[in-house]
């Protein structure tokens, strides 16, 4: 048994302490719980040597920070250090600087998304528990990612999507081995029967921010990108947001990290980034409130980020405020072409939810949210190759002379 730093969890809203070690929902008050560490004695057994010296695969190099105590326990499918890449041929065009505009490409996780993470954090304390069943509501790449990981454990899932969630995410969850059922409603319908569900089925609620441990696995996030800039944080990261499990989870990790002493100066301002057709967030940021009420008929393009309310929304609404940051919405039509132009140029195929975070990053420079000089990082949480691509309709006919003038 590897020792486990975790001392407590902790409600984000009231501050009343849990005890660690057993399974865990929502708070007394409804709200999440967070897992708290003794930062202290963290610091004093490892450092930042250690790390670089650690050949521990991906988000399991910072096992020291995350509450999983027995590696044994490590519920793994090959998990990278994704990579960094600056949009250098589409620098001109956002009205950026070569090398000031950096996306993080999550698509590189296992199923392809940056819910590998959070899902790979949850099962494996699932392991640890020893739980059987667990169910979850989902757009699609947090039911994949659970589907895949679950099955690796040998645990059971049952996923709820609903019906218009993209085929090829509703595949890949039955492919990899969960119980799926499409439901005639939005993820917060889906939602409500997982919720209504634990006490006749007897299955563990895996909801965004309905158990402790999606957000250490999206912490993961912020340890990693502060490792792969040498320590120094960005002036900026946009970050679509849906559930903002990994909004929530990067500022809890630079609190930490800033804890520790790992890091100092300035943090990023945290720009949380919503479509215009499901903009809660954004609408209760603007209205300077915490909480946001449902968002009525919710529509995008960008299937990830539509979630028409949070249960964490006033952690990720602080977040932002915290930081110096704000929330914004952009249309589908801006988002789609900013894909399509960026996989043009740059040879790099965003998704949806990652396309909105450049389309937000030229209005935050047109605005002087951010100014051309600020190093930014986009986030882009699942591979391009899960959503839908215009279609192909040249061909030409083989027993046909070929006009080779056309391609000249």
């Amino acid at each position: 048994m590897t020792k486990t730093f975790v001392t407590h969890l902790e409600c984000s809203l009231t501050g009343q302490r849990y005890e660690a070690g057993r399974p865990h929902g929502l708070s007394d008050a409804g709200r999440p719980l967070l897992v708290r560490y003794d930062l202290a004695a963290i610091a004093s057994h490892w450092s930042k040597e250690a790390l670089a010296a650690s050949d521990a695969p991906g988000l399991w190099r910072y096992a020291p920070m995350l509450p999983v105590a027995d590696p044994a326990d490590r519920v793994s499918l090959g998990e990278v250090m994704t990579p960094i890449v600056a949009l250098d041929r589409s620098a001109a065009a956002l009205g950026a600087r070569p090398g000031r505009v950096l996306v993080k490409d999550e698509g590189r996780l296992p199923t392809g998304s940056f819910k590998a993470r959070g899902l790979c954090l949850a099962v494996s304390m699932a392991k640890a528990f020893g739980l059987t069943h667990l169910a979850i509501p989902t757009n699609g790449n947090a039911g994949a990612a659970l589907a895949a990981y679950a099955s690796r454990a040998g645990i059971r899932t049952t996923v709820f999507c609903p019906d218009d969630t993209p085929d090829i995410n509703v595949r890949e969850i039955a492919a990899q081995g969960a119980e799926t059922i499409l439901v005639n409603g939005l993820i917060n319908d889906c939602g409500r029967i997982v919720g209504e569900g634990k006490g006749p089925v007897g299955w563990f609620d895996i909801s965004t921010l309905k158990e402790p441990y999606r957000i250490e696995g999206k912490k993961t996030m912020g340890l990693e990108l502060a490792e792969q800039l040498g320590w120094r944080l960005p002036d900026a990261i946009f970050y679509p947001t849906g559930g903002g499990t990994g909004l929530i989870g990067m500022w809890k990790a630079f609190a930490e990290l800033a804890e520790m002493g790992w890091i100092e100066g300035p943090m990023p301002k945290m720009i949380a980034v919503q479509a215009e057709g499901c903009a809660p967030i954004v609408k209760a940021w603007a209205a300077g409130e915490e909480h946001a009420p449902v968002w009525p008929d919710a529509r995008t393009v960008a299937a990830g980020i539509r979630v028409p309310v949070a249960v964490g929304d006033f952690l990720i609404i602080r977040a932002v405020r915290e930081s110096g940051g704000v929330a914004m919405a952009v249309a589908d039509e801006d988002i789609m072409a900013m894909r399509d132009r960026i996989a043009a140029d740059e040879g790099f195929l965003l998704c949806p939810e990652g396309a909105a975070t450049a389309v937000a990053y030229k209005r935050a420079l047109a605005d002087g949210i951010v100014s051309a000089d600020d190093t930014c990082v986009l986030w882009n949480c699942a591979t391009g190759l899960k959503y839908k691509l215009p279609a192909v309709t040249r061909s030409l006919d083989k027993g046909q002379p070929v006009d080779y003038a056309a391609f000249a």
